[in-house]
């Protein structure tokens, strides 16, 4: 099996129904951070604007932000608190193009899918099969391996099992993650793993409790904030192994985003909610895959930032995006918040990370 790209299905914008509609309004926000009324919300579907006579794609896309056109002629999508005073918001609730704007919801429908008759197990739960999904996903890797961006989005959990943590760090090792983003824990815990055998004082391979073991990730997270940097730590205490060792000696990009609830914290770790939340978007513009694990916060955060496509040298490509989690709370609650397209796998991440590591290594 070889990893297939679908095609993209661009509207007939020859129709009636669009040639006779009219050019999308806009209208300057009134001062920074804040929408004019009647602003139109975008989705994270690819979205046309009618202007000057003419359909014009919005080069990306993003849940809950503002369309913006721009000096230059392109329209650009943006947060409300990124909004300048003067910016030209277009405006409409409308999506069916009888206002100018115009989000097509199936540009990568298959064919023979569903006709929305009755059928059994047409959610995705712990009773799935996901056998199909695995091979899709090992195609997938090997196929953006060469062309596109991977974007890994971990919680904790991959780093408490040994074999979790070298299935993870093989996979960055062999060139199938561009960026790997996560929270305080992760890196805490993959680091207690790599110098003192244990995640939250239990050891990574038999799960056995250590003596005094909940001193270990808080000194771990000393010793780092005495070297002054994770790179640093790594070299003074000869680190080997693990996720976050993978990541800077391949120079994959860690982004490690703050929480209310977190200890130390870790040198790295951006404690300014709006500076994570950039810094993650930077990444996620360029995210061809995205594979979210265990961490239902991130996750959440991760997809309202990630749209179901990307156009690349003007070509328009599905986003691929997938939530792995043991809880069927948790990949509901995704779909529950907007990101639709999001592929959900429910299981084990330990489990999930050593068949995928065996599964692209063939």
């Amino acid at each position: 099996m070889s990893f297939q790209m679908p095609t993209y299905q661009a509207p007939d914008f020859s129709k009636p129904a669009f040639t006779g509609a009219p050019c999308a309004k806009s209208a300057p926000a009134p001062r920074d951070g804040v929408a004019p009324e009647n602003y139109h919300a975008t989705s994270i579907y690819p979205e046309y604007f009618k202007l000057g006579g003419t359909w014009m794609l919005a080069g990306e896309s993003r849940m809950d932000c503002v369309a913006v056109l721009e000096p230059g002629g392109g329209i650009a999508t943006k947060e409300f608190r990124n909004l300048r005073g003067g910016d030209e918001v277009i405006l409409g609730r409308t999506e069916d193009g009888s206002e100018g704007i115009y989000v097509h919801y199936d540009g990568f429908s298959k064919a023979g899918a569903s006709d929305g008759s009755f059928a059994f197990r047409t959610g995705r739960s712990r009773e799935t099969a996901f056998s199909k999904d695995y091979d899709s996903l090992y195609e997938l890797l090997k196929y953006e391996r060469e062309h596109g961006f991977i974007a890994w989005v971990l919680g904790p959990a991959c780093s408490f099992d040994a074999d979790a943590r070298a299935a993870m760090s093989g996979l960055i090792e062999n060139g199938f993650a561009n960026v790997v983003m996560a929270g305080n824990a992760l890196a805490t815990h993959d680091l207690e793993a790599a110098l003192l055998r244990t995640a939250l004082g239990q050891d990574v391979y038999t799960q056995q409790p250590m003596p005094n073991g909940h001193y270990n990730h808080i000194d771990v997270i000393n010793k780092v904030r005495g070297c002054g940097s994770i790179p640093r730590f790594i070299e003074t205490y000869g680190v080997k192994d693990g996720i976050v060792n993978s990541c800077v000696r391949n120079e994959v990009p860690l982004v490690l985003a703050g929480s209310i609830r977190d200890d130390g914290p870790l040198p790295e770790v951006i404690g300014n909610v709006y500076d994570a939340q950039d810094r993650m978007r930077s990444y996620i513009r360029q995210a061809t895959t995205v594979i979210c694990l265990a961490t239902q916060l991130h996750t959440i955060a991760t997809g309202n930032m990630t749209p179901s496509f990307r156009v690349i040298d003007g070509q328009v490509r599905p986003v691929f995006l997938y939530c792995v989690d043991i809880s069927e709370f948790v990949t509901n609650k995704l779909r529950d918040r907007g990101s639709l397209a999001v592929t959900s796998i429910v299981t084990n991440v330990q489990d999930f990370l050593v068949h995928l590591w065996r599964g692209t290594a063939k």
